[in-house]
């Protein structure tokens, strides 16, 4: 098969498993949803407080919005998994790099996609309820912010993708990384901010800040959540180069 072929066949594979699908549009509705419960109620008041770096503040909802990318990627490897289809689809597309390349760039394409649009969600309708503390689209990191969630919540789904694959459970993925970002990434704060700074959804969300005070900038921090990504997809591959059948 070419590899425009594969890449419609990995296309078609996630718009045709609503375990798949469902996840990818939840990222955006859940980006609307969490922002529209969150921001008419108490968005004046946090950012009243200046305790949080208000561009930061916008994006409050991607703390569920990235389980959601989490299960994206997850499910996209795990479905392989299901009924003998990673056999039958080694078997339309024997040279495995390309099948797994091809996984990759249509999971890491589609969550881009939708992370940009729920970025740019998440920012207006936070604005729209802030009033005097609102920011505008032209405010230093403003725009950087908008185009960076989507590419944090790509790697977060490439990352989850990797594992699924080296684990072969979307289950087993899910319960070590979503406790790990919304719970042990929390804890490793409260004994070493240092270290937590190199975890990646630490890393990957200084691009979401407009001012800095850690050891990462907005580009360093997503490029360390870049590198977690990419041990993560070889190990998939090792995973499925050696050991799947």
């Amino acid at each position: 098969m070419s590899a425009t072929a594969v890449l419609r066949s990995e296309w078609i594979k996630i718009w045709s498993v609503r375990s798949v699908a469902g996840p990818l549009v939840a990222v955006l509705v859940s980006a609307l949803a969490i922002a529209l419960v969150t921001f008419p109620n108490i968005g004046r008041e946090q950012a009243a407080t200046e305790e949080l770096d208000p561009l930061f503040w916008l994006y409050y909802p991607l703390n569920f919005v990235q389980i959601a990318a989490i299960a994206f990627g997850a499910t996209a490897a795990s479905s392989e998994y299901l009924n003998g289809a990673l056999r039958n689809s080694l078997a339309a597309v024997p040279r495995r790099g390309l099948f797994y390349g091809a996984k990759a760039l249509v999971v890491g394409a589609l969550a881009l996609a939708v992370g940009v649009v729920s970025g740019f969600v998440m920012f207006f309708t936070a604005n729209a309820f802030l009033g005097e503390y609102a920011i505008g689209i032209g405010e230093p990191g403003a725009l950087r912010s908008c185009f960076g969630a989507g590419l944090y919540l790509a790697l977060i789904a490439l990352f989850s993708m990797g594992l699924a694959f080296l684990l072969r459970s979307a289950v087993a993925v899910l319960s070590l990384l979503v406790p790990f970002i919304l719970i042990v990434s929390f804890v490793v704060v409260g004994f070493s901010e240092g270290v937590a700074a190199w975890l990646p959804d630490r890393a990957g969300q200084q691009i979401l800040y407009q001012e800095h005070t850690g050891p990462l900038g907005p580009w360093t921090g997503i490029g360390v959540t870049a590198l977690w990504a990419g041990a993560a997809l070889l190990a998939g591959w090792w995973a499925v180069r050696r050991r799947d059948v």
